[in-house]
């Protein structure tokens, strides 16, 4: 197993859009109250571990269940092209759960000063839930991964629980503040979708996803659904939450969500894989700069 290898099925490329709802929730718990910036740091660090393993167990699952095959559009990882093996896989995967417990208690500790209170203990299982789902993506005798729930498992968790969560620590969210949660979250589905409707054909042997589901059409329309709708919550929230023409400094990043459902209507297969990193892209600087619009303005 070497570090290149490691990296490799780190899969980075999937971590601006993990960070985007906690930069938002931070941001705009900042507007609100003093958010510590040792407690940012360990909600930005205890996601990044989040992310990476699931990115690692995902790569683990799809080798054992044969979906990762030489037919995969997407790109090849270490476990597919040989670098590593699957015991190597199983070990940086222990290492990642234990660096999720550490950095969250961590986080937890220094928000709320204790692991011990009942706002620390409603984080905690909120974090093993986390974990969980992480792993049961793909891995385990019934991943729902593999059952056509991996878009409400990502709304919930890249969008309400991301975005919900990073406010928390600072500040209790109200109800509005499920307004942009539920942006970040359909942005993310549209990641997941974008991905699924890249995979249609190898995914269809032993697996159940929505855009298999829909057809390619529909999977399409689906794309263009998720991404206006995202798009209408967050400018809906703008307008109710606080006012002002400065906070809509994000709208910048339009062109480039244009552009996304363009190459989404346009292309198929593994000309469609540039449109991840597009949309992931896209929604990390739409967090920073929505984010940024509300302690700016």
């Amino acid at each position: 197993m070497t570090l290149k290898a490691s990296i490799k099925s780190m899969r980075l490329r999937t971590l601006p859009l993990s960070l985007s709802g906690v930069i938002l929730g931070v941001t705009l718990a900042a507007d609100k109250a003093d958010v510590s910036p040792w407690t940012a740091a360990l909600i930005f660090l205890t996601t990044v571990c989040l992310q990476i393993l699931s990115n690692l167990s995902n790569e683990l699952g799809d080798t054992l269940n044969g979906t990762d095959s030489a037919d995969r559009q997407g790109p090849q990882y270490a476990l597919g092209s040989g670098d590593m093996t699957v015991g190597d896989i199983k070990k940086l995967i222990g290492i990642f759960i234990v660096l999720c417990i550490v950095s969250g208690l961590a986080m937890i500790s220094v928000s709320f000063r204790s692991i011990f209170k009942t706002e620390s203990i409603c984080l905690e299982v909120l974090g093993a839930a986390a974990i969980a789902g992480a792993m049961k993506y793909t891995l385990g005798k019934n991943p729902y991964g593999y059952r056509g729930l991996g878009d409400m498992s990502v709304f919930i968790f890249f969008g309400l629980v991301s975005v919900l969560g990073g406010y928390y620590v600072a500040e209790l969210p109200s109800l509005i503040m499920l307004l942009p949660a539920s942006a970040i979250g359909c942005f993310s589905v549209g990641v997941l979708n974008v991905n699924n409707i890249r995979d249609m054909k190898t995914d269809a042997v032993n697996r159940v996803t929505v855009a298999i589901k829909l057809g390619m059409k529909g999977a399409r329309i689906y794309q263009t659904i998720l991404v206006t709708l995202g798009w209408a919550l967050i400018l809906v929230f703008c307008a109710v939450y606080d006012f002002a023409p400065g906070h809509y400094i994000f709208i910048i990043t339009l062109p480039l969500y244009i552009k996304h459902l363009q190459g989404v209507w346009t292309r198929s297969e593994r000309a469609l894989d540039p449109m991840l990193p597009m949309l992931v892209i896209s929604t990390f600087f739409l967090s920073i700069l929505a984010g940024a619009g509300f302690l700016i303005f």
